[in-house]
């Protein structure tokens, strides 16, 4: 919803309106939905206090850790979620809301971004949260000696400016202007105090705090009185525990072991079809399933492999098994819930035909590769009927399975082909962070000037439509010439038990992540 001042400069009516539709929620013209919205809960009632809550992870990584800037797998990710709060974070439609932050908003150009903390904020351990924690914690993502995947290029972490003791203004490299900027939070930008450390002292100020933590086993936590959102969370305790595959988790839920689940898979789908016992939630969401092709290596260092391997896959059949069928076919373009997202692509489809001549002429006819693949759901799966579609071409692909932390580890730029968590979000964002000069992360080693170009157009733009052609040359080449093949739109489907009351269906994979909406029937 969008509440307009009745003296609103034309400035800012028309800064938020760009931010919305792109899906960026900002302060001053605008006031934020509460997180979860309108959409119907699973179970309804009235929330009450109480109880431990479990979740169960899909990660078993010995070397995970409580850093919200360098989470290693997907428990590490979901552990801070329940420790840190951030200035944003996702809504129910992919949309970055205010959270710790009251305000936030863009100059004219988008050059300089001023944010203001909301008052009386506290950190666990009784800090209270000000203007130097939220400096730092910007300084510490962007030190390259933290190691952070979400490391921004365009932020200057030189140039921030503490206004007073809850505001900060934010510029970036160069003068540019950023459009995209409150994304660069919302997954891995928890804000922690300045005494932080990770390993003596992983205090934020999200709903939970720690008591105990095992890593590749489990973390418990208990409830935070002084969450910025009163009377939530609901729990006492929360509890995070680790599995290593996916069937184990389902057991575990169907007996009683644990309370939710989340990003099931579509074998283990099949398993909980009938059980009166666990509730499914269906998220329809724009997340990308994909495969990186790193095309500084061989056989992809040549366009026409690349090519060829882009018309093996038979889209529709991964949909239907890999996802089982809770998915949609893609067309190597990220974000279809963007406004800016192109329509007029042609759709790829298989051709078998067309693939072989490709690697006849590249003189690859024996092509094979090895395709890496962590512990993510359905990429076993996913793997599998690549390799099974790759023989139609006579194309051998070997599947290389491996741990957490070693797919997200030094490797993880180094791999030849791999499949990746996939990506929930901003487009611009993930631009940003894997697909431009000096990004923290490019597993698929893509470079393009002309793509580079039209991309710091694209996030200075603050009109949605002025945007459109930019962003549609910008997906073409992507689409052409790009290392990504994004074959899929993925349903995260999450599985909860009767007792769990607060879970809602989104266009987002955080239904269950949502700490400080979840509750217990007693």
């Amino acid at each position: 919803m969008i509440a307009v001042s009745p003296t609103v400069s034309r400035r800012r009516f028309l800064w938020g309106s760009a931010a919305l539709a792109s899906g960026l929620a900002v302060g001053g013209a605008l006031t934020a939905c509460a997180p979860g919205g309108d959409t119907a809960t699973v179970g309804g009632d009235t929330p009450v206090r109480g109880g431990r809550l479990r979740m169960g992870v899909l990660d078993g990584n010995q070397k995970g850790n409580l850093d919200p800037h360098i989470a290693i797998g997907f428990g590490s990710i979901v552990r801070g979620f329940a420790l840190y709060a951030k200035p944003w974070e996702w809504g129910p439609t992919m949309q970055p809301q205010l959270a710790l932050a009251e305000f936030a908003e863009p100059n004219a150009d988008a050059s300089v971004w001023t944010i203001r903390l909301r008052q009386g904020l506290e950190f666990h351990h009784g800090k209270t949260v000000t203007a130097d924690d939220l400096i730092h914690t910007i300084r510490r993502i962007q030190d390259p000696k933290t190691g952070s995947a979400v490391r921004d290029p365009f932020v200057d972490a030189d140039a921030l400016r503490k206004v007073d003791d809850r505001t900060v203004e934010v510029r970036f490299v160069g003068g540019r202007g950023y459009l995209p900027f409150p994304a660069v939070f919302v997954n891995f930008g928890g804000v922690i105090p300045t005494d932080f450390d990770p390993v003596t002292n992983p205090v934020g100020a999200g709903p939970y705090k720690l008591v105990d933590y095992t890593p590749g086993q489990r973390s418990l936590f208990t409830r935070f009185n002084n969450y910025f959102r009163p009377g939530t969370p609901y729990p006492d305790e929360l509890e995070i525990i680790d599995f290593k595959d996916d069937a184990g988790r389902v057991a575990a839920l169907q007996a009683g072991q644990i309370d939710t689940a989340d990003r099931i898979s579509s074998e283990q789908l099949r398993v909980l079809e009938g059980d009166k016992r666990v509730s499914i939630v269906a998220n329809q969401t724009g997340n990308a399933a994909s495969i990186n092709l790193n095309l500084a290596k061989e056989p992809f260092n040549n366009p026409k492999v690349v090519e060829a391997v882009r018309l093996i896959l038979d889209r529709d059949e991964l949909v239907a098994r890999a996802l089982g069928g809770r998915g949609r076919v893609a067309n190597d373009v990220f974000s279809p819930n963007d406004p800016t997202f192109p329509t007029g692509i042609a759709q790829r489809k298989q051709d078998i035909t067309r693939a072989k001549a490709l690697l006849a002429e590249a003189g690859a006819q024996n092509l094979s590769f090895e395709l890496t693949v962590g512990p993510v759901a359905n990429a076993s799966a996913t793997a599998a009927i690549v390799a099974e579609q790759a023989r139609k071409a006579g194309v051998k692909v070997t599947i290389n399975q491996v741990d957490s932390a070693t797919f997200n580890g030094p490797q993880r730029d180094q791999w030849v082909a791999s499949i990746p968590t996939s990506a929930p979000e901003n487009p611009f964002a993930s631009r940003a962070r894997y697909y431009t000069p000096n990004a923290p992360v490019n597993p698929t080693h893509f470079d393009n000037p002309r793509f580079t170009e039209l991309y710091e157009q694209v996030v200075r733009q603050p009109d949605t439509e002025k945007r459109k052609p930019l962003v549609a040359e910008m997906e073409q080449i992507f689409h052409d010439k790009g290392g990504e093949i994004i074959w899929g739109y993925i349903d995260s489907v999450d599985a909860v038990a009767s007792r769990v009351g607060g879970v809602v269906e989104e266009k987002s994979m955080f239904p269950t992540w949502r700490f400080d909406k979840l509750w217990l029937r007693q």
